[in-house]
């Protein structure tokens, strides 16, 4: 992971958990270019590391991030074929990596959460933001359209009548309509946000590993429909011959707390 002058995504691990923290002093968090390669190379790192069982996503300084910075544009956007690398080569892999995260992530949402930030919280498994957090993609006001990859968490969450509201109208709202919209999973109240975020986080942890990432996979690909394949079935059922699923009955018939692998 490298720095940049114009901010950074920071990893830290404690135990099985990990946080991703999205730092742009003085921005509100805004996404750079460095900042968006390096947060899909951060979870390039963490899909890697069998020992990290949940994932949060969190900004710097009380806010998640205002979206994108938008100084950049004039240098990063200044014709089609450098709005497609823009959004192709850059956004699209970032945000992907998050979603593809076989770990469960957790997006912290406190303050602003907006435009590209609201697009990365889109992408996460679980949204658990403060009382006084502010969401939205004011992004009409720029003179452009959400991108396609970048559409693609926000209608999974909130369907096409919700994500058209939210994008024509480009508001900014608060997190009880947010969850109303179906963008947040829990509001809690400001001061409470990261214990939130962090209990949610162990209590998954605490659960068999290999469970969570079939239950990941499965209900992505159930989400883009179609008939599953033979492999795919294979693939669900393969917990059958784990030791977590082994060690996961034995426990609960013991009366004891299971001590899950991931195998």
């Amino acid at each position: 992971m490298t720095e940049n002058a114009a901010g950074r995504v920071l990893l830290a691990c404690e135990g099985h958990l990990a946080w991703v923290t999205l730092s742009h002093p003085g921005r509100l968090n805004a996404i750079t270019v460095g900042m968006w390669q390096e947060l899909r190379e951060v979870f390039e790192d963490i899909a890697a590391d069998d020992g990290v069982r949940c994932v949060i996503v969190r900004g710097a300084g009380g806010n998640f991030a205002a979206g994108a910075d938008i100084r950049e544009f004039p240098q990063q956007r200044g014709d089609m074929a450098a709005v497609q690398r823009y959004h192709r080569e850059l956004l699209a892999p970032a945000l992907r990596a998050v979603a593809l995260c076989p770990q469960p992530v957790v997006a912290q949402i406190e303050g602003v959460c907006v435009g590209g930030g609201l697009e990365i919280a889109s992408q996460c498994d679980l949204r658990i933001a403060g009382s006084s957090a502010r969401l939205g993609v004011p992004i009409n006001r720029l003179g452009f359209p959400m991108a396609p990859d970048e559409m693609s968490g926000l209608l999974a969450l909130a369907g096409r009548a919700a994500t058209l509201a939210i994008l024509l109208e480009g508001r900014v709202f608060g997190a009880e309509e947010a969850r109303e919209l179906g963008l947040l999973t829990r509001i809690v109240a400001d001061s409470e946000v990261a214990d939130a975020a962090r209990q949610s986080a162990e209590r998954i942890a605490r659960g068999a590993p290999l469970a969570a990432r079939i239950n990941k996979r499965l209900s992505r690909r159930l989400a883009a429909g179609g008939a599953l394949s033979e492999d795919e079935y294979q693939d669900y059922f393969s917990y059958a011959d784990s030791r977590d699923h082994k060690e996961g009955v034995r426990a609960f018939l013991a009366g004891t707390d299971p001590n899950f692998s991931g195998d």
